[in-house]
């Protein structure tokens, strides 16, 4: 476990036991203040590692594969994601944060992927460092272009990329990689709007839809939508958040294909997430 900092800032438990730094003023330790230069260095002193979220199919309670996330390690503790990552946003950095998690993707589980050709890595990519080339670039040069049918490129909806980037989406869309719109919340027409521009493969439900999903609430009125939306298209939709039983059961019977979240596995290392993998697999027994 890392140790707490003297300086004044909230520290929590993560679920690795590991302490997770949130500064609270201008004036906290230097190790914890969060900016562009500190984020360069975390880079350089390889601060940053991997974690994978299992998703799982609900046909068959199968794995089908993960969405990597990056973390940020300091000397303090482990320092969220929602307090970098925005940091970054519009930013070279944002760039070189993604072509290393690219890169460290191939190194943690190229061979794996290899091993399991029907499996799948998601991979969050920022809308603004596409049709800029390099993302193409550090895909072929780490190899995991050679996997395009096993990636997914996760674009948020929140960032609707320019014209640059949508011919670059649907020349990876050309290449075989999948594409998702991530962080679908169903409250306005942007959505639409980029499904209409880009060849999506797979809308991400926000985990906000899901958490409405309550023994108040059993079946919010966005579930409606979604019926509509797999009845008139060929998308696979992944609901993100699942916390509960409830959740499952009313996500399974409006027939969403996928789902992530702590109720199945809350984010893991490369490693434990293979064992995880196997294991699971293991269990099911296949269809006669």
């Amino acid at each position: 476990m890392y140790t707490q900092d003297d300086g004044p800032h909230n520290v929590v438990s993560s679920e690795l036991g590991e302490t997770i730094i949130e500064s609270e003023c201008m004036d906290a330790p230097i190790e914890n203040v969060v900016d562009l230069e500190s984020l360069h260095e975390g880079l350089i002193n390889e601060e940053f590692f991997l974690e994978y979220l299992p998703i799982i199919s609900l046909t068959d309670g199968r794995c089908i594969g993960a969405e990597a996330l990056i973390r940020w390690r300091r000397p303090s503790g482990v320092v969220q994601p929602d307090k970098f990552i925005p940091i970054a946003e519009n930013t070279p950095l944002s760039g070189l944060m993604t072509y290393w998690l690219i890169e460290t993707l191939a190194t943690e589980m190229r061979d794996w992927l290899l091993a399991n050709p029907d499996a799948d890595i998601s991979i969050n990519i920022p809308p603004e460092i596409l049709g800029r080339g390099g993302l193409e670039y550090a895909a072929r040069k780490s190899g995991v272009l050679d996997l395009a049918s096993q990636i997914t490129l996760e674009i948020t909806e929140r960032g609707v990329p320019d014209l640059m980037g949508v011919n670059s989406i649907n020349n990876m869309a050309s290449l075989g990689v999948r594409l998702a719109l991530d962080d679908v919340t169903l409250t306005s027409g942007a959505n639409m709007a980029v499904l209409a521009r880009c060849h999506f493969d797979v809308i991400k439900l926000d985990k906000s839809l899901v958490s409405q999903i309550t023994a108040e609430c059993p079946l919010p009125e966005w579930l409606e939508g979604i019926t509509a939306l797999l009845q008139s298209s060929r998308l696979v939709v992944v609901a993100e958040g699942i916390e509960t039983e409830q959740q499952l059961t009313t996500i399974r019977n409006a027939n969403i294909q996928l789902a992530q979240g702590f109720y199945f596995s809350r984010p893991i290392a490369a490693v434990e997430f293979i064992d995880y993998h196997r294991e699971n697999n293991t269990k099911i027994k296949p269809v006669a």
